[in-house]
């Protein structure tokens, strides 16, 4: 995990708000506060594609499990689904009272699932013909600030301090308090555990089945910032943001801080996406993104030096 900076892109979209990667980590999508979506080759330091149409800053954004459609929300409060090689809107859901602030696709692409500053979280079918919320979630009590989902769960984390896990098989709802505004909530590749960011400057890694708190990692800072933190994909460390300009990474064990990647000094980076299947992973901050992996792990003909 000792990584180092493959790749750096100036997206010039005022401030990059998420960085994604697609299903097989070929691809890359950024969203931004100059209200686009933008579809690149990091390795190549290459645009392909960019997708206009939101009314306000895109805030999240991912990419079909087939790579052929892109779903997108916004603080327009619209969730938009677009065609990849056309670049054209195929779908428009404006189901929500408030800005759109994060989205997740289930395994098949066949559902959206968008959190909102209207405290719901939003189930879309994307096979239906109509264009209503096929279920709302109304549990959380504040702002909805993240969402992942599993096989048969959805996990959301709010302002409110709850990190709500919804078991589809039962229709179950567990709650855990973590008692400071979350700010990022993922599953540990195993699915044993769940990672919490919040704002008191602490991530903590629970036992799914128990709520037990079994490590905090520390020294990073989130402050007010809605900063994403991640599970490396063999399991083995943690990465979170910071508004430093560091990706901090702890060992997921022992908790001991290994390395700190500076994307930019004092500059916030507040989005990571994991590389589905390598060590390696993408940073944001402001207007740029960053590509860190192993040189050696890159096929030579997607290198592009930086």
């Amino acid at each position: 995990m000792n990584l180092s900076c493959l790749s750096t892109i100036d997206c010039t979209q005022g401030a990059v708000r998420a960085v994604r990667f697609n299903v097989d980590g070929t691809y890359c999508l950024t969203c931004g506060a100059d209200k686009k979506i933008k579809l690149w080759n990091p390795y190549r330091h290459l645009m392909l594609k960019t997708y206009g149409g939101h009314a306000g800053e895109v805030l999240d954004v991912c990419a079909s499990c087939d790579s052929s459609q892109i779903v997108s929300c916004s603080a327009d409060k619209s969730v938009i689904v677009w065609d990849v090689s056309t670049g054209q809107p195929l779908k428009r859901y404006r189901g929500h009272a408030a800005g759109a602030t994060c989205l997740a696709l289930n395994e098949d692409s066949t559902i959206a699932i968008s959190g909102s500053l209207d405290n719901t979280l939003m189930c879309w079918d994307l096979r239906a013909r109509g264009d209503s919320a096929c279920q709302t979630l109304r549990e959380a009590k504040d702002c909805i600030s993240t969402v992942r989902i599993s096989d048969v769960e959805i996990l959301s984390g709010s302002v409110d301090g709850c990190a709500r896990r919804y078991d589809l098989r039962n229709g179950k709802c567990d709650e855990d308090f973590v008692g400071a505004s979350i700010t990022s909530a993922t599953f540990t590749r195993d699915g044993q555990c769940l990672l919490i960011g919040a704002a008191d400057n602490k991530l903590r890694l629970l036992d799914k089945n128990t709520g037990e708190l079994l490590l905090e990692y520390t020294g990073h800072k989130i402050d007010s910032f809605t900063i994403e933190s991640e599970v490396i994909t063999n399991d083995n460390y943690i990465l979170s943001g910071s508004v430093d300009g560091n990706v901090w990474c702890w060992d997921l064990v022992s908790g001991e801080v290994k390395y700190k990647y500076t994307h930019e000094r004092n500059k916030v980076v507040q989005s990571i996406s994991v590389h589905p299947k390598k060590d390696a992973f993408l940073s944001a901050s402001t207007n740029t993104i960053k590509l860190w992996g192993d040189a050696s792990e890159i096929p030579q003909e997607e290198q592009s030096g930086d």
